[in-house]
């Protein structure tokens, strides 16, 4: 080894393990536990929004006991226009439509999205997105190509990168089925959907105005509260989706997170007869649906 290797040995390695190589961003850092306490998605300031709930509460958000989807959104083909129409019947009669979380299915991109509490788990190969309902998580494939045939599967095949602060994920091959919605409000999707989602930070006035925006539209679950005295960023995602079969244009919604009140998730199991869980009573009936029991053996 020369005397100029000797050298510039003790700094190469110092600057490997100080942060990025050279040329490269640092990456943004989503770790810890998000929180939006809301059913469903937000509007894009501009642009073609999501589908919206009919049905009002006197404050002027969204009334989940009764999920009635707008079927004059422009987004809609006719033929999805008809399935959230139908939909919307049924919850006016009183009943509320089978869905992917109802049913205790799966839940496709982007239903998932609703979600009221996520971790993104960062490694250099792949991003772990974890859920808190049903114990459901997508990975990511950093810097990767979707195979050149996808097998169909209810999360689908997601790849992502970096671009400066900002996670990408681009989605493809989301799987299709009978009850299987990409939203709360029963909107269809089929398998040729694509979905780009945008995850960044936002400072937190920010962020704070963003949530209460959307909350605006979809009041949120107490249960889910963010942390009052948390004063540091939010995480912010936008996503995009593009369905031919479905929709006249590409939309966009968002889903704005800050850090969760309470620092461990609760077990949620989305199980017909799961004590001390709402789904025993809260199937998608809205009826009691314990299982039948008897207090002495009938044998």
């Amino acid at each position: 080894m020369t005397w100029q290797q000797h050298c510039l040995l003790p700094m190469i390695l110092t600057a490997g393990m100080a942060g990025p190589a050279f040329g490269q961003t640092a990456v943004p850092d989503f770790s810890g536990l998000w929180a939006h306490p809301s059913l469903g998605f937000a509007s894009p300031p501009s642009g073609p929004g999501p589908v919206r709930n009919k049905t009002r509460r006197p404050n002027g958000s969204s009334n989940p006991d009764m999920i009635v989807g707008d079927d004059t959104n422009p987004i809609l083909k006719p033929e999805a226009a008809a399935i959230i129409r139908k939909r919307g019947e049924i919850s006016r009669s009183g009943l509320a439509f089978p869905d992917p979380d109802s049913l205790c299915n799966y839940q496709p991109v982007p239903y998932i999205f609703w979600n009221f509490e996520i971790e993104l788990l960062q490694r250099p190969d792949k991003v772990v997105i974890l859920y808190n309902h049903d114990h459901e998580w997508r990975e990511v494939r950093l810097n990767q190509q979707h195979p050149a045939k996808v097998t169909p599967s209810w999360h689908g095949d997601s790849v992502g990168h970096y671009e400066g602060d900002t996670l990408v994920v681009d989605t493809v091959g989301v799987r299709t089925g009978k009850h299987a919605t990409i939203d709360r409000l029963g909107t269809p999707y089929t398998e040729a959907m694509h979905v780009v989602e945008r995850y960044r930070l936002l400072d937190y006035e920010a962020a704070k105005a963003a949530m209460d925006l959307a909350e605006k539209e979809w009041a949120p679950i107490p249960a889910y509260a963010v942390d009052p005295n948390y004063k540091g960023k939010g995480l912010h995602l936008e996503f995009t989706v593009e369905d031919p079969g479905v929709f006249t244009m590409p939309w966009t919604a968002t889903v704005t997170y800050r850090r969760a009140l309470h620092k461990a998730w609760d077990e949620h199991i989305c199980s017909e007869n799961a004590e001390g869980n709402y789904f025993n009573v809260q199937y998608y009936s809205d009826k009691d649906a314990k299982i039948p029991s008897a207090d002495k053996p009938d044998f």
